[in-house]
């Protein structure tokens, strides 16, 4: 079905499709979610696994970005979606960047965004949240970033970090932190080592004061390229995360450069900036996954994030050391059966490689 609507979204603007999908996602999820379940249920027993003390049916999970606001929480479930991430959801409610501000790149089975972190903000998302107390079926991740204020910087963008964490930590199954984020003015600010380190002090301060015990993971960016090489700024994130006893990672948000695309440079011109995903990080996020399996002797769990619009990208995540992936990008190209596609394409590839298990998967290639 989504074949055929495909090409109509794609004459419209980026976000108003965006916004049309989960008006109609939204209706669907009100309506009938057992015709929903008829169309897109699948569960395999390979396919489930415990982390952070958490029961995950299958790895295929949904990244920030797509349900910022957390609307459709059942929605992703009933497709299908071992976990849901929502957000990112900042401190104070925030519209975000001007329009337009979503942009696709068909040539290149890609996105750029630049949404400037436009969110409702923690009290009113959580209060949302709340509502499906003892409903959810899957494990709910809520990614935090700061709000998008040229004015909140210091130790005014911790404060607002840890308002968000006050607000939305106790009713999270994880806790992602969104530290680089290159769609606000002040970008990467909490990848500096510095920052990060005063970052986490409070959070974990934070966590304790609350008698918390929900993981924390930390969002990496993609190295510049996908060759094996990274500089002493990402050992130094790594490090940091580790040294407060971080849980697991998320490789990767999106990029700011343009490297590795075929579209053409006037298309790219009159895009401007904003954050690239989809395929062209396909590559650079799973060196990333394997880098971080290696350098944490595959102790922590790690989220593989980046190019995944088939069993066969997925698959390559998990055996460079994800335990689990998400989706994002290649929903807008496939649409929603791309999860299910994704979970029986994923038993027929472990079968083919003798792999009973998702547990003998992770880290094959590491």
């Amino acid at each position: 079905m989504y074949e055929k609507i495909r090409p109509l979204l794609f004459k419209l603007d980026a976000e108003l499709a965006h916004y049309l999908g989960t008006s109609a996602a939204r209706m669907a999820q009100a309506l009938n979610t057992q015709f929903l379940e008829s169309i897109y249920d699948y569960g395999h027993g390979a396919l489930g696994q415990r982390l952070w003390g958490l029961n995950f049916p299958n790895p295929v999970g949904l990244a920030a970005g797509m349900d910022k606001n957390a609307r459709l929480i059942p929605f992703w479930e009933t497709i299908g979606c071992g976990f849901v991430e929502v957000g990112s959801v900042s401190a104070r409610p925030a519209r975000g960047n001007k329009r337009p501000r979503a942009f696709r790149l068909p040539e290149d089975r890609a996105l750029i965004n630049r949404m400037g972190l436009n969110n409702q903000g923690a009290d009113k998302i959580a209060r949302r949240i709340q509502k499906l107390a003892g409903k959810r079926s899957v494990p709910l991740g809520i990614n935090l970033a700061k709000t998008n204020d040229d004015a909140i910087i210091g130790d005014a963008g911790v404060e607002d970090f840890r308002r968000s964490f006050e607000r939305l930590a106790p009713i999270a199954d994880y806790i992602a932190l969104n530290i680089s984020c290159p769609n606000t003015t002040d970008g990467k600010t909490f990848e500096d080592p510095e920052a990060l380190h005063a970052l986490l002090r409070i959070l974990f301060g934070e966590r304790q004061r609350l008698g918390l015990k929900v993981p924390m993971l930390v969002k990496l960016a993609p190295p510049p390229t996908p060759k094996v090489i990274f500089d002493s700024l990402v050992e130094e994130i790594v490090e940091v995360s580790l040294s407060y006893g971080v849980q697991g990672f998320i490789a990767t948000n999106t990029t700011s450069d343009r490297q590795f695309l075929t579209s053409s440079p006037a298309a790219l011109e009159r895009i401007g900036r904003g954050g690239l995903s989809g395929a062209p990080l396909a590559q650079r996020s799973t060196q990333l996954v394997r880098y971080l399996y290696r350098r944490t002797g595959g102790t922590v769990p790690i989220i593989g994030v980046g190019g995944i619009d088939s069993a066969e990208t997925a698959y390559a995540k998990l055996r460079a050391g994800a335990s689990l992936v998400q989706l994002y990008t290649g929903l807008v190209y496939e649409g929603p059966g791309l999860v299910r596609r994704i979970k029986e394409g994923l038993v027929h590839l472990f079968e083919q490689d003798g792999h009973s298990s998702i547990r003998h998967v992770i880290g094959t290639d590491a």
